[in-house]
């Protein structure tokens, strides 16, 4: 029998989060990354191998003022991340926690525009149990009968984020179980040389020592995929927005491709076939960094049209400021009360009712506002589709979210107050510190974690364990997202189901005029602030946290 050896390309990108051209929505600024670049990177490696595959790991549809815009403002012409994956010809994508953000109805007509399979195993229509999205895998068959399997996986966590509604019907089961299911399915009866799971989630243990990096919530699964799952020869992950490549678990080759389009996964698959069947000799991931590629003209071209109008949209003025709105020192709005921070909270308090209200300064992208407020500045600074909910909690509860809130901090060498490095990785979660409005409180951070309220008041009065209080937040923290144990299962007062960059638009347009002002209700000791470029941190905190 004749000797065949194969050399397959797996490629991946994940959590491209809508970022399709270089150029930041800010300020037009060139910009590093984007899936423009990345598709300059795949055309180069399709042009030096013969197999080559194309995942995506989830979390592609949501993250850009240009990704809003067509959900929320003109969805007539073709959803622009999925007309540049069409162009591209990915041979299949996961399905990622953000992909809801928008409801079901919206995702379920984008998908359709889509000539490429959508994969998850663990998202199953309730009624029926099976699969919601069509087959959860795909097999792909190369020259000389070679069967690549590609199986798709999606964090069980999203019932703990996402809007009730949004995944009504649906049933998020366990990744590892249904790996197991399914892995076993695609080697016995579809007769699978190679195992591929592409997996819209991440690491929950050092890849190197096995220690976990976060509460083993079941958020991120991917060590126990690799240690539970016979048969999985390569696991691409994402949601974390982690750059990893070069490792294996328990023998799995295991790559994430960070986020926003900055580098592409490769791995390369060595195969022979000596008459008994495919095996894998080699397997070796790397990743390909976007920022050495100029973007890609065919991309560009694809989404000029309805990038022009969003650009358009984001121009429209819709305020005017009295005073100073804008953000120097992202450090410095979490560490001292900041007028626009005020403000949110302000407006999430006058459109509910409730007299207490909680919100974050979720990245350190935005510049705040200027005199004149446009859509550009406000889609900018919220980032995200939240609703409101307005829960009623306790004041044990009210404390222990501040405790919570307050792990944020820490103390450096030098007595410095500084952002705990398990909020900047494996990836930064500005989103999760809370600022309160309502309550007067003080946070110690020289004190240790869990001690650190040191004044909480309602009104010049102490807070009590007992007493009640109606609270406005985010849809996400109300769910208890961001480790909010305290919050979850709350009775719901009300649900303000208005997306909160509408809300919030118009709160402007209604009042014309807003004024910057703070109270000075909370504050935050215990050590002294840092230098502005210490504070924001590396050029990895800097960006935007994927939630």
């Amino acid at each position: 029998m004749e000797d065949h050896r194969c050399e397959v390309i797996l490629l991946q990108t994940s959590d491209v989060h809508g970022c399709l051209l270089p150029r930041s929505y800010a300020d037009q600024s060139e910009v590093c990354y984007g899936l423009a670049r990345v598709a300059s990177i795949i055309k180069e490696e399709r042009r030096k191998h013969k197999q080559v595959l194309l995942m995506d790991s989830g979390d592609s549809l949501q993250g850009t003022p240009l990704t809003y815009y067509h959900a929320r403002v003109n969805s007539t012409p073709a959803h622009p991340v999925i007309a540049c994956m069409n162009e591209l010809g990915y041979d299949a994508a996961g399905i990622g926690n953000h992909e809801f953000n928008y409801g079901l109805p919206y995702l379920e007509r984008t998908m359709k525009e889509a000539r490429f399979p959508w994969l998850s195993a663990n998202i199953l229509d309730t009624a029926t149990g099976q699969p919601k999205f069509g087959p959860p895998y795909l097999i792909k068959e190369l020259p000389l009968g070679l069967r690549i399997g590609i199986l798709g996986l999606t964090t069980s966590y999203i019932p703990n984020w996402e809007r009730p509604e949004h995944i009504a019907g649906l049933t998020f089961s366990d990744p590892v179980e249904a790996a197991r299911t399914w892995v076993h399915h695609m080697k016995k009866h579809e007769r699978a040389d190679v195992i591929v799971v592409a997996y819209h989630g991440g690491l929950e243990r050092d890849v190197k020592t096995g220690v976990p990096t976060e509460p083993l919530t079941g958020e991120n699964v991917g060590i126990a995929l690799c240690q539970q799952v016979p048969g999985i020869d390569v696991l691409l992950t994402g949601h974390q927005h982690r750059s990893l490549a070069g490792y294996e678990v328990n023998g799995v080759c295991v790559v994430q491709p960070g986020y926003e389009g900055r580098a592409l996964g490769k791995v390369t698959l060595q195969l022979a076939n000596e008459g008994d069947g495919w095996k894998l000799l080699h397997k070796q991931s790397e990743l390909m960094g976007a920022d050495d590629y100029e973007p890609d003209p065919v991309i560009e071209d694809k989404v000029r049209e309805v990038e022009a109008l969003t650009q358009a949209w984001l121009d429209q003025p819709i305020g005017e400021v009295d005073g100073d709105l804008s953000i120097h020192a992202p450090a410095e709005v979490r560490l001292s009360e900041h007028p626009l921070i005020e403000w949110i909270n302000r407006v999430q308090m006058d459109v509910s009712g409730a007299d207490v209200s909680c919100t974050a300064l979720f990245d350190n992208r935005s510049s705040g506002f200027g005199a004149v407020i446009t859509m550009r500045d406000l889609v900018t600074f919220y980032v995200y589709p939240n609703t409101l909910k307005v829960l009623r909690i306790s004041g044990r509860d009210l404390r222990e979210a501040l405790e919570q809130s307050a792990q944020y901090f820490t103390l450096d060498d030098t007595g410095a107050i500084i952002v705990h490095p398990a909020y900047l990785a494996p990836k930064p979660q500005h989103y999760n510190y809370d600022m309160w409005e309502g309550i007067e409180y003080t946070l110690d951070i020289s004190r240790p974690a869990g001690q650190r309220v040191t004044r909480l008041e309602h009104n010049g009065r102490p807070v009590v364990d007992q007493q009640a209080f109606d609270v406005v937040m985010n849809n996400y923290r109300a769910s208890g997202g961001g480790n909010f144990e305290m919050f979850r299962d709350k009775p719901v007062v009300k649900d303000i189901p208005m997306d909160m960059v509408e809300l919030l638009a118009d709160y402007i347009t209604s009042h014309g005029r807003i004024t910057a002002s703070v109270n000075h209700n909370w504050l935050v000791v215990g050590g002294h602030s840092p230098a502005p470029d210490l504070a924001r941190g590396s050029a990895e905190t800097r960006t935007r946290a994927g939630r």
